[in-house]
Order: structure tokens, then sequence, then C-alpha cells
């Protein structure tokens, strides 16, 4: 190392930065095997390839003025450099295995989509002023090294989930029942998983999340809880009986079974509906009612209405 020799740069991220050259002193730059140390190798590779922008990691800021002092004893030109905030778990310790999924392998075998990721990895230590989810398009073009921020950026699955959610909800229905090929039951139909992949997105943050409806759509006529139970029992066999016969004529069709039990017991909004959705599906809360019984095999209205006529 030259003694005496300040080192100095502006970092993109944390500004003006100086060294001493006698604080540092000298470091290897080949092993005894003949083997490059990193930063040797690290600053001779960026300068042959032309880079002139360096983002990496605040931990490599000190390795920065031993880098510039090499490019200048090769005569190599230096790229800029920016030292990025590392990621913190929501412990505020640094992202390890620790916090569970950390690896995007992790992230896509859970379900989560690529564009809900890269979403979530912009905002990560980057402020923008657009705000909804981005294509990678619109990500290069917004992205700004003066946006950088120097604290520890926290990852937070909360977050990421709301990224999720926006991207589900974007999702063509033949994207979607690809996304869930691994919860649909096998041999279903084309218009059937066409039909159960359209009434069920829109409550669906992860795949798994339609294991229990596909339950309840394709398993067969569901229990009821004591509550559920007591809403049934409370509406009536009249009420059930004109619900089943509107399904045995006109089929899994929600309009037509509501409309014949609202002539028949003069039931309107939820004492009209609220009997038919824990009747047909065991639960008093889930997707809209109407799709979801499309997505129904022929004639499984009739048989789940007709229990309690």
């Amino acid at each position: 190392m030259p003694p005496g020799e300040r080192i100095a740069f502006v970092d993109l991220v944390h500004g003006p930065q100086s060294f001493l050259s006698d604080d540092i002193g000298d470091f290897v730059v080949r092993r005894a095997d003949g083997t490059a140390a990193f930063f040797f190798s690290n600053a001779v590779d960026d300068a042959r390839m032309g880079v002139t922008l360096v983002l990496r990691g605040e931990d490599h800021l000190a390795n920065t003025p031993r880098q510039l002092l090499i490019l200048a004893a090769l005569g190599l030109a230096a790229p800029a450099y920016g030292h990025v905030a590392l990621l913190v778990g929501a412990d505020g310790a640094p992202l390890s295995k620790r916090h569970g999924a950390v690896s995007v392998r992790d992230y896509r075998e859970r379900g989560y989509l690529p564009e809900a990721i890269v979403n979530h990895l912009f905002r990560l230590g980057h402020s923008s002023p657009l705000h909804g989810l981005l294509t990678l398009t619109e990500m290069v073009h917004a992205f700004d090294p003066a946006h950088l921020g120097r604290a520890p950026a926290r990852f937070d699955e909360q977050q990421l989930r709301v990224w999720q959610k926006d991207a589900v909800h974007r999702l063509s229905v033949a994207a979607a029942r690809t996304w869930l090929a691994g919860v649909l039951p096998p041999g279903l139909e084309s218009e059937a998983a066409a039909a159960f992949t359209a009434a069920v997105l829109p409550n669906l943050l992860l795949p798994e999340d339609a294991r229990p409806w596909v339950e309840i759509v394709f398993g067969g006529p569901p229990p009821l809880e004591p509550a559920a139970a007591e809403l049934v029992r409370e509406a009536g066999r009249g009420y059930f009986s004109a619900a089943a016969a509107a399904a045995a004529r006109d089929g899994n069709d929600l309009p037509a079974i509501a409309g014949a039990v609202r002539a028949a017991t003069g039931r309107k909004g939820a004492d009209l509906y609220m009997p038919l959705r824990v009747a047909l599906t065991g639960i008093a809360h889930g997707p809209e009612l109407a799709p979801l019984l499309k997505a129904m095999p022929p004639g499984e209205a009739r048989e789940r209405l007709a229990r309690f006529a």
C-alpha cells in the first residue's frame, strides 16, 4: 500500500467516503496456491467488461478503497459505486434461514407469483412515487439510485402478500388454472375447472387456499357446523322443498333457485340467501355463491338442498 494516501470517492447511496491507506494496510491479491483474491479479480473483471456502475451490499464498502487502488495501479477505469443497505427480517436481524423461506424457490413452491416477488423487491430499500403493481419495464424506468435508502430494508412477508393479492387478481382464468393445477381434482373437465377457477380466484392468495373449496365443490354434501345447522332448521322444510324443486328444474342456477324460494316464503336479502349458502357449502362465508354453484357437478345443488326438504 502507498503510505499516507487518501482514497476518496462518492458513494451513490452513502455519499462522500474517505479512507487513509495507512489504516488499510497491505492486503493479499494472490494466494499461495496462485488463485486471485476476490476483490482483485472482481475489480479486474468489472473493468474488462466495461462495467460503469456497481451496486452491491454495504458489507462490501470496505473493499472499495482497495479496489480503487488496484484499478489505479493497473491503469484501468474505475466504475461508480453504490452500496445498498442489507435486508433484515422482521426481528431486525440480517435475513437468514432462521427467518423461514428466504429463497426464490421457496416462494415459488408456495405459489407466490413472480410479479409479486419483483414488486416487493423493487421497493425494498428503494422508494418510488409509483403505486400499484408494476411491470418489469415500468420498474426499469422508475428505478433511481438516488431513491435507495441508507437504513436496512426490512423484509416483511405481510407486504409481500399485498403484492401477491394484486398479482393473483390480475391473472386470467387460463393462467390461474395453471397456477392451481396442483390442487384441482385429477381429470377435472376443462369447463368445470374454468368455472371453479373463476369462482374462487377473488378469494385466493395462494394455491393452498383453494383446497378447502375443492372439497366443498367436488367432495359431496358438506357437514354443517352447529350454527349453520340451526340456520337450516329455522328456514324450514318448505324453504328447501321450493329450492330443491327449482334446482331439479333449472339446475345449478342460483337466480332461479332464489326466485323460487322468494316466491314460496317471501324471504329477502340475507334471510333468503344465507340458508342457501350454508346448505350448499356448509359455511356462511366465501366466494360469491352463483359462480360457485355453476362450478358444482350437474345435479349437485338439488341433492344438497333436498337433504333438508
